[in-house]
């Protein structure tokens, strides 16, 4: 499993006279990511350039600097840090040497890939919810089985025949979960799997 960033984190280089800020922080959604830009772009900064990654989902600006020079190299080094749900700014203040195109990739991926490698890290887990029906009976040793294998409970539902209850859980925790709750109930306990893992924080 990848990790993600613990908290938000910044890292500064003079490159020729230009200055470089770098700003990571970990998001929840592609609208996190953008509302964290709208926090830390700097209005009166030559270029605001960034990158986030979100499982499978990703964009990048290179905000006016020449076409692949920037927001492809942030990204890059977000990737090369085995990091998701993470966005990256990094905002440039020019110095009045120009750069170049290599000089650029360089500045940018490598000002994005410093603030980074040196940042608290929180891995991500797996998450899966499930569908779990009981009879009243059994009710005690459902709590105690979810409580002993870190489920959340999202909502409970009172029928006839007892009570069902959607959990979310560490998706490592789901076979243990199913004997343990099996062995003691004499497989009286229905559950069944509502979505599959995805990647949440711990």
């Amino acid at each position: 499993m990848p990790d993600t960033l613990a908290s938000p984190v910044s890292h500064s280089l003079e490159i020729k006279h230009s200055r470089f800020t770098a700003q990571a922080a970990p998001i929840a959604d592609a609208a996190d990511a953008l509302a964290f830009l709208q926090q830390v772009a700097v209005a009166d900064a030559t270029h605001n350039c960034w990158a986030y990654r979100h499982g499978g989902a990703y964009r990048s600006s290179d905000d006016g600097e020449p076409a692949g020079t920037a927001g492809r190299p942030i990204l890059a080094a977000i990737d090369g840090q085995g990091l998701d749900r993470v966005m990256v700014v990094v905002t440039r203040w020019y110095g009045g040497i120009k750069l170049g195109a290599g000089g650029l990739v360089r500045a940018y991926g490598g000002t994005a890939a410093e603030c980074l490698r040196t940042a608290p890290r929180q891995q991500l887990i797996a998450l899966a919810e499930l569908s779990v029906q009981a009879s009243f009976d059994d009710l005690g040793i459902l709590h105690a089985a979810l409580a002993s294998h870190t489920a959340e409970k999202l909502a409970e539902t009172f029928t006839a025949a007892g009570v069902e209850l959607q959990v979310r859980l560490p998706a490592d925790q789901i076979d243990p979960l199913k004997n343990r709750l099996r062995d003691a109930t004499r497989n009286r306990i229905r559950i069944e799997t509502c979505t599959e893992p995805g990647h949440l924080n711990d």
